[in-house]
């Protein structure tokens, strides 16, 4: 139970902010511009929107000068603007727009690789005695096969298309390169303290600019494990490369170059730092990283939930229910409560699928209850809340019946190049491979904003073509129709928002006890501020009408809202609560 003494309930700004994270190509271009990709310009156009809805900190995915091999998460050029997004100044006036909303602007930082067009790795690759050639990971190759091709150092797959290896041969020096997820994305060398001194430099430049912290990227991914072993063999026959995970993930000195971030920049500004840690899911080794006075970082993303249909690898599919779904998150709870660690709320972002479409039913007469109930539980949960673009006006996956040309993305790209090469003549595996694209690829959160009915959603001008098709449902599933529908999944958002800000005592830093964990179909759990402040949630993750048992000594005073109702719902406050399909519903109690 959280105390008034504990570190977790000491209120911090970043602990109570609400994160929107924008993926700057899909979010708003402006009037004249011809390419279809979104810009800054078009992010400032929509910061009254945002302020409406309740957010404080806006995250861009990022905006830096990049050939977009892995949509700017290959990074050309850490101190300057991609031309297709705008300009330094166009972010300058971005931060200052911010500023005068009592608003703030969070830099996704990407330094466990660069782009291979970044002129350190073009100084690098240059030459064996080149003075950057120690700032990348090179390696000879372990072998020459008899018909001349050089062996790869060891059988990592690559992690955007595991039917390649993660590393890539140079021609010119006779070496391969370390590139985990793509040829185009070279790994730094984190051991060399040149390259630690640069990303130092990096991020002095952003603090100095005006932002208020960073998103970082795989940041656990940067220390590696130097004798490079081979990979288990995981992946069913037919797989030359493996997943090396176990070789890269929090390796041996991640938390020795993090306390080493956190004394050269971090502990000199007041800063949100959230660092992307897949992988990791030992309470001992995260809290190292986020406890209280672990001089790291402030949070991390735990991607349990999000892969809650991961096997090896991410693109493929494992079954999941309910009952794992609550043990997640009421661990994560009472793990960050008891330990004074702090977590990070999300279940959407640029690299998973919606999440109406993942947790709950994206059907046409179930989309707007699963959406709110969603909603209902993230706002209820402790920690400091991302919402992602588009979830707040609840848009769902791409349809089914998309040609798979529609989609853009490099890991989406390579996994259906491999199924056809694997399964070429076996249609019902090709068909499978086509299911899990439809159920888990990154696309489906890349599609472009939703604003209005009218030509391209409102996202760019008619006549444009968007970069990536725009959902057939934006006529009816867009903000203004929503924003104008006072029941809409977007006036849900809103007042939760406002909720949880108004009680963020007992939703923010409160006490949490999950109720009937043994209940296959009910999420249900109390948030408890230090002064008493009680609130029940009950979360009805079926398609089917059921009850559910108020445990004794637990009194409701009155049902605060429904995911079925504007207002007060009308239910029974003890003994068996009726639960529609879908269901969510939150209460005061006594």
């Amino acid at each position: 139970m959280a105390t008034a003494t504990s570190p977790y309930s000491d209120p911090k700004w970043w602990k109570e902010a609400v994160v929107y994270q924008i993926y700057p190509a899909s979010f708003q271009s402006q009037p004249g511009v011809t390419s279809g990709w979104g810009t800054i310009k078009g992010i400032t156009s929509r910061l009254d929107y945002l302020k409406s809805l309740g957010v404080d900190v806006v995250w861009s995915s990022p905006i830096l000068k990049s050939p977009q091999a892995d949509m700017g998460y290959d990074i050309a050029d850490y101190k300057d603007i991609d031309p297709r997004y705008g300009s330094l100044q166009d972010v300058d006036e971005l931060i200052a727009e911010l500023k005068k909303r009592d608003m703030k602007l969070m830099m996704d930082l990407v330094v466990n690789h660069t782009s291979n067009e970044n002129p350190w790795f073009i100084e690098s690759r240059a030459s064996l005695d080149s003075p950057k050639r120690d700032w990348y990971i090179w390696k000879k190759p372990k072998s020459v096969g008899p018909d001349g091709v050089p062996e790869p150092p060891n059988n990592w797959a690559q992690i955007l298309g595991e039917a390649n290896s993660a590393w890539t041969y140079d021609e010119k020096t006779g070496e391969f390169y370390l590139s985990l997820f793509t040829p185009e994305q070279p790994d730094l060398n984190w051991e060399n303290p040149e390259v630690r001194a640069a990303v130092w430099d990096v991020m002095h430049f952003w603090m100095a600019r005006g932002a208020c912290g960073f998103r970082m990227d795989v940041i656990n991914l940067i220390s590696k494990d130097p004798t490079y072993p081979d990979a288990e063999v995981v992946l069913d026959p037919g797989h030359r490369y493996q997943p090396g995970t176990k070789y890269f993930v929090n390796g041996p000195k991640l938390h020795d170059y993090l306390r080493e971030m956190y004394r050269e920049v971090l502990c000199k500004y007041d800063t949100i730092t959230v660092g992307e840690m897949p992988g990791v899911s030992d309470d001992k080794e995260i809290l190292r990283t986020v406890g209280s006075d672990s001089g790291e970082l402030r949070m991390i993303f735990i991607f349990d939930l999000v892969d809650i249909d991961k096997p090896n690898v991410r693109m493929a599919l494992k079954p999941w229910d309910v009952k794992e779904m609550k043990s997640i998150i009421s661990r994560w709870q009472r793990v960050m409560i008891e330990e004074d660690g702090w977590n990070s709320v999300f279940i959407e972002n640029h690299d998973n699928p919606r999440s109406v479409s993942r947790y709950t039913d994206d059907s046409d007469e179930w989309r707007e209850k699963g959406a709110k109930l969603l909603a209902l539980m993230q706002t209820t949960l402790g920690g400091t809340l991302f919402v992602y673009q588009g979830e707040e006006i609840g848009i769902r996956n791409a349809p089914t019946t998309w040609d798979i040309s529609e989609f853009k993305d490099i890991e989406t790209i390579n996994y259906w190049k491999k199924c056809e090469q694997l399964y070429a003549n076996d249609p019902a595996k090709l068909a499978h491979g086509r299911k899990i694209i439809d159920m888990k690829a990154r696309d489906h959160a890349r599609t472009p904003m939703q604003w209005t009915a009218g030509a391209n959603a409102g996202f760019c001008d008619p006549g444009t073509e968007p970069w990536m098709r725009v959902m057939d449902d934006y006529a009816t599933t867009n903000v203004e129709a929503q924003r104008q529908a006072d029941d809409s999944v977007w006036h849900f958002w809103q007042a939760a928002l406002k909720h949880r800000k108004a009680h963020a005592g007992a939703f923010v830093y409160g006490g949490f006890q999950e109720l009937s964990p043994e209940h296959g179909e009910v999420f249900a759990y109390t948030r408890t501020s230090v002064e008493g402040e009680r609130w029940l949630v009950v979360l009805n993750f079926s398609g089917k009408e059921l009850q559910w048992t108020v445990p004794e000594g637990l009194e409701v005073e009155a049902w605060d809202r429904s995911n079925y109702v504007k207002g007060n719902p009308d239910k029974p406050k003890q003994s068996a609560i009726p639960l529609s399909p879908w269901e969510g519903l939150l209460g005061k109690c006594k």
